[in-house]
């Protein structure tokens, strides 16, 4: 029975590791990178910290151009994508609309963090094994994901 159990663990952990489809990738991108532009406008808003304000600036600028790629991509493989932010966006943002000050900041900081670790882990797994298109695509956006996730632990 334990076999069958650590089995069925380890097969669960496996599959996360694995791309996603190609219209669900390029949806997921097209709400992340949506959601991302949203929290960068907040950020330049509501921040008093320079550097903050410039992270949102950061993120404005990059997953608005990622944005027009993805609705390329999308376009030519006949996807239909959404561009509506993903709910645990739409919670952050509620939650630091609530926060001023440092508080803002550290919230800020440590959502961006989080999101784009786990962005990395799901551009990083299409790259592996997605299709030919979304996989490229995944590739040449890590550099971008890799340089965010840095800027973001800089930020104090």
């Amino acid at each position: 029975m334990f076999r069958i159990l650590t089995a069925g663990v380890l097969l669960a952990a496996s599959t996360a590791a694995f791309a996603a489809p190609a219209t669900k990738f390029l949806n997921n991108a097209a709400r992340g990178d949506s959601g991302e532009v949203q929290m960068g406008q907040l950020l330049q808003q509501r921040s008093s910290n320079p550097a903050v304000r410039s992270y949102g600036r950061m993120l404005v600028a990059d997953h608005g151009a990622h944005r027009s790629q993805v609705d390329q991509l999308a376009r030519r493989m006949g996807v239909r994508v959404s561009h509506s932010p993903k709910a645990d966006a739409m919670a952050a943002m509620r939650h630091l609309r609530n926060l001023h000050g440092r508080a803002f900041d550290r919230y800020a900081r440590s959502h961006a963090i989080e999101d784009h670790q786990k962005d990395i882990a799901e551009y990083q797994a299409q790259v592996r094994t997605g299709d030919r298109a979304t996989a490229r695509l995944a590739s040449a956006t890590l550099p971008t994901l890799r340089k965010h996730l840095q800027e973001a632990r800089a930020l104090r």
